[in-house]
């Protein structure tokens, strides 16, 4: 039987998906491209996959209510067990003839066995030269995640911190299960997206939307009935552009103990009536640890940058 490496999911973007902006939201554009990342995984490595990592995502344009959705997943890199998903979200209007692309990310998804621990996956041999760029840019990323989890070691969010900070807490809910029995890691994404939200708007006074998710980092399943903790905190202004760290912990009701599951910056941004981003008030780190987060934020967007394939948008750095 012939595997495929893409994917794609058509569908509406219905009322429901409408977001506090007026459009869809950023956490519900990621659930999509979790959900065809996933069929794209499952169906090449015929197991169960979980969710390990979300690439730099861009939300260049909205998405409206009633626009004709395409998620395009596609497997472009394989390691051992894992499998490394280049997405695409394009949408336009139902009667317009193309869709317009929004955003673009790399997904990685690990292979597992009923024991819940890694087992190999069939390799993906690229054989187009197109194929063979994007197989090479995956695997020159690799080394840019490890810095990134380098220049993360060791980083402390205290009590020190001065900075707007907002957290959500609640219970993992029935209706957030995936096939898996545990928690989407799209619907993880979506909490990310909400806290990143309340944290910016309170901070500047204003609504604000997502423009980039970067690295979204997975290091241990969330499961139905935990107690969830989802911790945004303001570490960065640039002109226009929020840098948010956002820190999703996890832990069953009965014990005390509560453990990281989830880690990511977002970068929000205010706009005007027309959708432009506008200024923002600049915050002027206080205390020894709000200089220390703010340089590290800069850091993590230097090393980003030097991805392959990935250049930043001047309202992330500026």
């Amino acid at each position: 039987m012939n595997q495929t490496n893409s994917v794609t999911l058509r569908f509406l973007a219905a009322p429901t998906d409408l977001g506090h902006s007026g459009s869809v939201d950023a956490g519900t554009v990621l659930e999509w491209v979790d959900k065809a990342a996933y069929a794209a995984a499952v169906g090449w490595a015929k197991s169960y996959c979980v969710t390990a990592y979300v690439g730099n995502i861009h939300f260049a344009d909205p998405v409206n209510v009633g626009d004709m959705v395409e998620v395009e997943a596609t497997i472009v890199y394989t390691g051992r067990s894992s499998l490394h998903i280049q997405t695409t979200v394009s949408s336009g209007d139902v009667q317009a003839a193309e869709a317009t692309m929004r955003s673009q990310c790399l997904v990685i998804f690990v292979a597992v066995g009923p024991d819940g621990k890694p087992v190999p996956v069939p390799p993906y041999v690229p054989s187009s030269p197109e194929d063979i760029r994007r197989r090479d840019e995956a695997e020159a990323r690799i080394a840019v995640r490890g810095e990134i989890v380098e220049a993360m070691r060791g980083q402390e969010y205290t009590a020190e911190g001065t900075a707007e900070q907002v957290t959500l807490r609640f219970l993992a809910a029935p209706t957030d299960v995936n096939w898996g029995g545990k928690v989407h890691g799209g619907t993880v994404m979506n909490w990310i997206d909400e806290a990143a939200y309340v944290c910016a708007s309170r901070y500047c006074g204003m609504d604000t939307v997502a423009v980039f998710s970067g690295g979204v980092r997975f290091y241990r399943p969330l499961l139905i009935g935990d107690v969830v903790e989802v911790d945004a905190r303001l570490v960065y202004t640039g002109n226009k552009g929020m840098h948010v760290a956002v820190h999703v912990r996890s832990g069953k009701p009965t014990d005390g103990e509560m453990q990281l599951t989830t880690y990511c910056l977002t970068v929000m941004v205010a706009r005007d009536e027309g959708g432009t981003a506008v200024p923002v008030p600049a915050w002027n780190p206080r205390s020894d640890e709000d200089r220390r987060l703010a340089a590290h934020a800069r850091k993590l967007l230097e090393i980003r940058g030097r991805a392959p394939g990935n250049r930043l948008p001047n309202h992330l750095l500026g």
